[in-house]
């Protein structure tokens, strides 16, 4: 574990990604659910650069993977990591912020394998956009 307590450790992940799930950009405060503190790579340890903000889709969907495959290409990539690579290189929002695409091999395999855009999850997008609290404006 890293010099910092675990509840100051994640004190530090969540203000990080501002309440956002780094992989799908889901806000906490809209789905009222705990935001989960995850593992980028199940093996590299509690250090800050290890660690992301997820929601329960994401963190339950990813689970201990650290690859998939991207449909397009037909290979086995690496996930989007939220530490080395931007979001918006990665990802662009589809159909009015309903649907997350990716727009390159790591992209399109992260919304596969965490399934970014299962039905119960662009039906709860609609609302929000229709609340025009989504999607989210990135830094």
């Amino acid at each position: 574990m890293s010099e910092l307590s675990w509840a100051a450790t994640r004190k530090t992940v969540h203000q990080r990604a501002g309440g956002f799930c780094e992989y799908c950009q889901t806000n906490g405060l809209i789905i009222g659910q705990a935001m989960h503190t995850e593992h980028i790579n199940p093996d590299g340890g509690d250090g800050l650069e290890n660690l992301c903000l997820a929601c329960s889709n994401c963190n339950l969907s990813k689970s201990v993977a650290t690859r998939a495959f991207d449909p397009i290409s037909q290979q086995i990539v690496l996930l989007f990591n939220p530490r080395q690579q931007r979001w918006d290189e990665q990802f662009r929002w589809a159909e009015r912020g309903l649907r997350v695409e990716g727009v390159t091999p790591i992209g399109r395999a992260t919304v596969e394998r965490l399934k970014m855009n299962q039905d119960r999850v662009t039906a709860a997008r609609a609302r929000w956009v229709q609340s025009g609290w989504h999607p989210p404006t990135l830094p």
